[in-house]
């Protein structure tokens, strides 16, 4: 099935965005691992894995359409403590939040609306999951202090 150009173009734009934040989510898990910091080397470690699946949604979609993947991930930002990596992380969530919303808006003006309904579930868990959760981290943070955060975090 042959697919427009602007649709593959815009899903190759979030396609380097998911990779990123698989890197970004990759080398912070192993961070936290690496401090003793293990539930939050669980959380995003299961963050990776998602951003994992949403790359090879849109690769297997581009592939449908007749496109070419473009697999090579946006820059990523690795912080050099837990919330600094939290802000990193949530940045990439709402970056990746505001490409979709373009490319829903996009994919609705070229009635692509199987390759629209994919980003409106990546949509949706990007919101209610992804980022709701690193804005609640860091919250805690504010709320109870970092060092008690951390401690909840062995």
């Amino acid at each position: 099935m042959e697919g427009k150009k602007s649709v593959i173009d815009s899903m190759n734009k979030l396609l380097a965005g998911e990779l990123a934040a698989r890197d970004q989510y990759f080398i912070h898990s192993r961070m936290y691992e690496d401090w003793g910091y293990t539930k939050l080397y669980e959380r995003i470690n299961h963050e990776m894995a998602d951003e994992t699946g949403h790359a090879h949604q849109f690769i297997h979609r581009i592939l449908m359409l007749n496109g070419t993947p473009t697999v090579v991930p946006e820059p990523i930002k690795v912080g050099k403590n837990v919330e600094e990596m939290l802000r990193f992380d949530l940045e990439v969530e709402l970056s990746v939040r505001e490409h979709l919303k373009e490319a829903i808006a996009l994919c609705e003006r070229e009635q692509d609306y199987v390759t629209r309904q994919l980003m409106v579930e990546q949509l949706k868990d990007t919101e209610e999951d992804h980022a709701h959760w690193l804005e609640q981290q860091l919250r805690q943070i504010q709320i109870m202090g970092l060092q008690n955060y951390l401690q909840s975090q062995l």
